[in-house]
C-alpha cells in the first residue's frame, strides 16, 4: 500500500552506499532527463536501485505549461524510459521552460487563465496517452502575479483534474514559497485542490533573499532542510488529505545520506500520526495550523 511510504532523491553522491548497505527509505526518484539514454552505467545502476525500490520518475524538461506542442523526441524517450523501469509515480511541473525553440533551464510559471487551461489539457492528454498512464502535476513556485490569471491556481489545478483524469503531486514547499511571496494564504491552494488526486507530495528547504526594498523573497532552491514551518503545513495537509507518499527533495548542498533517512523518518512519523488520528480527527485538533500569511526568518 502506498500511503505512509517516504522517499528521497537519488543522487550520485550516494549511489555506492544505497547498492552496498541499501537505505531507510521507501523509495528513490529520479529525474527522467539524467536517464535518457541508450545504456551504460547510469541506467545499470538505476536498474539495481529499482529491482529493490518502487521508483518515481520526476521530468523537468517537458514544458507542460508552455503554448508551443510538446517535443515528439523527448516524450519518446521519456516514454521508453517509463516502460523500461515501470514507475510508481511519473510527474511534472505545471510549467514552462520552452518557447520559440529556446531553452530557458528554468520551471517558470503561468497566467492561470482560460485560454491556457485549455492548452494544459492538450498537453496532459497527450502525454498520458503516449505514457499510457496517468501523470501528476506538480504545484509550482511563483514569484509574481500575472495581469492575465482570470482564476486562482486551485482552481485550475482542480479543473485540470477533472477534465484530464490526471493526479496531483503537492509541493508543499511551493505552496508556502508562493503563500509568502505574494502574501496569500498557502492554505488555500491545499483546501481547494480535489484530496483525492494529491497522489504523491514534496518537501523541500528554501533560501531567504531580499528585495531592493527590504522585503523578503523565498527562493524554492531544494539547498537546505525542510523549513519548519513548512513542517507545520505539511502535517496540517496530512490531517485534511490522510497520508500521502511524501518526498524529500535535496538537490544542492547534498548532505549525507543520514540526514536525508531522518527527514523521511520524520515524514513517515508525521503520516503515522496522521493515519492514527484519522483525517477529520486531525483536522478538527489544529495540529499544524499555520498562519493565515506565511512568516519569514528575518
Amino acid at each position: 500500500m502506498d500511503a505512509g511510504m517516504a522517499g528521497i532523491g537519488l543522487k550520485d553522491e550516494h549511489l555506492a552506499q544505497v547498492l552496498d548497505a541499501g537505505a531507510e527509505v521507501d523509495f528513490f526518484e529520479v529525474h527522467a532527463e539524467n536517464y535518457m539514454v541508450d545504456g551504460g552505467p547510469r541506467l545499470r545502476a538505476l536498474e539495481r536501485v529499482r529491482a529493490r525500490w518502487p521508483l518515481s520518475v520526476h521530468c523537468v524538461g517537458l514544458s507542460i505549461g508552455g503554448t508551443e506542442p510538446l517535443d515528439e523526441a523527448h516524450l519518446a524517450r521519456l516514454a521508453a524510459l517509463v516502460e523500461r523501469f515501470e514507475p510508481r509515480w511519473v510527474s511534472e511541473h505545471l510549467a514552462w521552460s520552452v518557447h520559440g525553440g529556446a531553452w530557458f533551464g528554468d520551471l517558470l510559471p503561468r497566467p492561470w487563465d482560460v485560454a491556457g487551461l485549455a492548452r494544459v489539457c492538450e498537453h496532459v492528454d497527450r502525454l498520458q496517452s503516449r505514457l499510457r498512464r496517468p501523470l501528476l502535476l506538480e504545484n509550482p513556485s511563483s514569484y509574481l502575479e500575472f495581469e492575465g490569471s482570470t482564476m486562482g491556481e486551485g482552481a485550475f489545478l482542480a479543473e485540470l483534474v477533472r477534465r484530464t483524469g490526471c493526479g496531483l503531486l503537492l509541493d508543499v514547499n511551493n505552496a508556502y514559497v508562493s503563500g509568502a511571496n505574494l502574501g496569500r494564504d498557502p492554505w488555500a491552494l491545499i483546501a481547494a485542490l480535489p484530496a483525492h488526486a494529491v497522489q504523491e507530495i514534496h518537501l523541500a528547504g528554501h533560501a531567504v533573499e531580499r528585495e531592493a526594498d527590504g522585503r523578503p523573497l523565498l527562493i524554492d532552491d531544494h539547498g537546505s532542510a525542510v523549513a519548519e514551518a513548512v513542517w507545520a503545513l505539511y502535517e496540517r495537509a496530512l490531517g485534511h488529505l490522510g497520508p500521502v507518499p511524501t518526498l524529500i527533495e535535496r538537490d544542492h548542498e547534498i548532505p549525507p545520506l543520514a540526514v536525508l533517512e531522518s527527514e523521511a523518518a520524520r515524514a513517515r512519523a508525521a503520516m503515522r500520526r496522521a493515519e492514527l488520528a484519522g483525517p477529520a480527527a486531525l483536522a478538527l485538533s489544529g495540529r499544524g495550523r499555520v498562519r493565515t500569511r506565511p512568516e519569514v526568518a528575518a
